[in-house]
C-alpha cells in the first residue's frame, strides 16, 4: 500500500532510524547546505531541522541515498526496475478529494502572502538568493489542458514573487512559451511535501502527451488524490504540505541564479520570467521540504536514478529483449554515463544497444555495454571489463555531433560527441572461464561479522 502523505513515510523513517531531528539552531543560510552535504558524504538519514529561524520545521536528505529510495517504493534492489516498469504499465487515474481538503487547512492570500516566512534555504554563498528546490510544480498545457508535473527551482526574489527557470525543452518551460504565443496567462502551483512516489512520478520519462497524475496513481498503486486549487482552476495533491500558487509573468523578467546544477556547476545568472503568488495554502503544523543539489552525488541525483533507469530499460528492452539491467551512474549526473547488461543474440547487437541509448532523450556522452556477470553497479568490475573484454580499436566508437544533455557546461554548440565501448566477450568465439572462489557468496563466515 502506498504511503498516504509526507507524514506516513516519515514514520517509517523514524521507525526505522532513518529521520534525525536537529533541535539545535541551524541557519537556513548556509548552514542547512553544509549539514546536508556532510550527511550526503555518509549515506547518511533524512535530517528534520526544527531550529531553522521561521515556524515551519525543514526535513531534507528524503533523497540522499539508494536506501532511501527503494525505502520510498518498498522495493529491494532486486525488484525496484520491475516494481517501477509495472507501474507505469499500469496506469490509475486520479481522483477528487472528497471534504476539507488537508492542504488547504490554512489558507492565504492578499497582503497575508509573505514567502520569506518559509524555511527556504540559501544553499551556497555563490547562489542568486534562497532557492525552492524540492517543489514540485503542477502546470497544464494551454493547448490540450494535460497536466504536468515537475520539479523545478525557484529563486525567492520577496514576498510575493519567484524566479522561474525550466529548460525550454522541458514541458513546464514548453507550457509557458506556449502560453506567451497564446497570451493567456500561466497558472502554475509549488507542490512541497507529498508522499515520496509522487516525487519519484515526475522523474519518469514520457511523452508530452501524458498526464503525469496517472503515472503517479500507476507507480503508487492507487489514485492521486486532487483537489482544486483555491485561485485557478488547477488541481493538487490534497494530502501536500504546502501549495504555492502563482501565475507566470512573462514580461516582469528578472535576474535569476546562479545556482549549483546536477551538473557539479554553477548555471550563470540571466534574466529570467517570475511567478506571482497567488496564494499560499498548508496543512497545520506543515512541514517544508529542501533538497540539496550541485556535484554528484546529491539528492536530486538519486531522485531521478531509478525513474531514469526504469523508464529507459523499459525502451530499450523493447527493441533488445536479452538486456538485464541498465545502470545511469550518479556520478554521471544521472545523464551521460550509461552500463547496460545483456547478453547479444549476434554479433554486433551490443553495439546496436549502445546506439538506441545514445539515441534516447538521456544523450548521454558515455554507454558501456558488459555480459550480465558483471555488477554493473560497481565500478571496479566494469572497469574490469572494459580492461579485459575489450580491443580499443574494434569495440569502442565515437559518434559525432550527438545532442548533448541539459545545461552540459563542456559542448560544441548545442552538440557533443558519445562513446560506446562493446565490453562484452566477443561474440562467437572462446573465451577463458572466469576465474572466482566458487559459492563463496554463500559461505557463512561469522567470525569476520563486525559490530556496531
Amino acid at each position: 500500500m502506498a504511503y498516504k502523505d509526507l507524514r506516513a513515510f516519515l514514520s517509517t523513517l523514524r521507525q526505522s532510524g532513518e529521520l534525525v531531528d536537529i533541535t539545535r539552531p541551524i541557519a537556513l543560510q548556509y548552514d542547512v547546505a553544509k549539514a546536508l552535504a556532510k550527511n550526503s558524504s555518509v549515506e547518511g538519514p533524512a535530517l528534520m531541522f526544527k531550529d531553522n529561524g521561521t515556524e515551519f520545521p525543514l526535513v531534507a536528505g528524503l533523497y540522499g541515498n539508494r536506501r532511501l529510495a527503494l525505502m520510498a517504493f518498498e522495493s529491494t534492489e532486486d525488484t525496484i526496475h520491475d516494481r517501477v516498469t509495472k507501474g507505469i504499465d499500469t496506469p490509475i487515474g486520479p481522483v477528487d478529494f472528497e471534504g476539507p481538503a488537508p492542504c488547504q487547512e490554512i489558507v492565504l492570500t492578499g497582503d497575508d502572502i509573505d514567502l520569506t516566512k518559509l524555511p527556504v534555504p540559501t544553499y551556497s554563498p555563490k547562489d542568486g538568493g534562497p532557492y525552492i528546490t524540492a517543489g514540485i510544480v503542477v502546470s497544464e498545457d494551454p493547448d490540450t489542458d494535460v497536466p504536468d508535473i515537475g520539479n523545478y527551482r525557484f529563486q525567492l526574489h520577496d514576498a510575493h514573487t519567484l524566479g522561474v527557470f525550466s529548460a525550454t525543452n522541458h514541458r513546464f518551460g514548453k507550457n509557458i512559451a506556449k502560453a506567451v504565443a497564446r497570451k493567456v496567462p500561466l497558472h502554475g502551483a509549488i507542490v512541497i511535501g507529498v508522499d515520496p512516489i509522487i516525487a519519484y512520478a515526475c522523474q519518469v520519462q514520457s511523452g508530452d502527451a501524458t498526464n503525469d497524475w496517472f503515472v503517479a496513481g500507476g507507480l503508487r498503486g492507487e489514485p492521486v488524490e486532487l483537489v482544486k486549487a483555491v485561485t485557478s482552476t488547477l488541481k493538487v495533491p490534497a494530502h501536500a504540505e504546502f501549495i504555492i500558487e502563482f501565475v507566470v509573468d512573462s514580461d516582469d523578467q528578472r535576474v535569476e541564479g546562479p545556482l549549483g546544477e546536477y551538473t557539479g556547476y554553477y548555471t550563470p545568472a540571466s534574466l529570467k520570467p517570475t511567478a506571482k503568488v497567488t496564494a499560499i495554502t498548508h496543512r497545520k503544523d506543515a512541514i517544508f521540504q529542501g533538497l540539496l543539489t550541485g556535484k554528484p552525488i546529491t539528492e536530486n541525483h538519486v531522485l531521478k536514478q531509478i525513474p531514469f533507469e526504469a523508464s529507459i530499460l523499459r525502451q530499450l528492452q523493447a527493441q533488445f529483449p536479452t538486456i538485464s539491467d541498465i545502470s545511469i551512474t550518479s556520478s554521471g549526473g544521472v545523464q551521460t554515463y550509461v552500463v547496460i547488461a545483456m547478453t547479444p543474440r549476434y554479433e554486433g547487437e551490443a553495439r546496436h544497444a549502445i546506439l538506441a541509448a545514445m539515441a534516447s532523450n538521456l544523450h548521454p556522452k558515455w554507454v558501456v555495454v558488459v555480459d550480465p556477470d558483471i555488477d554493473i553497479r560497481r565500478s571496479s568490475e566494469v572497469e574490469w571489463a572494459k580492461s579485459f573484454r575489450v580491443k580499443p580499436r574494434e569495440d569502442v566508437f565515437v559518434v559525432d555531433r550527438t545532442a548533448t544533455a541539459p545545461l552540459d557546461p563542456y559542448t560544441d554548440g548545442g552538440y557533443s560527441s558519445s562513446v560506446g565501448i562493446d565490453a562484452t566477450r566477443p561474440f562467437g568465439v572462446e573465451f577463458p572461464d572466469v576465474s572466482e572462489v566458487p559459492d563463496w557468496r554463500s559461505f557463512d563466515l561469522p567470525e569476520i561479522n563486525r559490530t556496531k
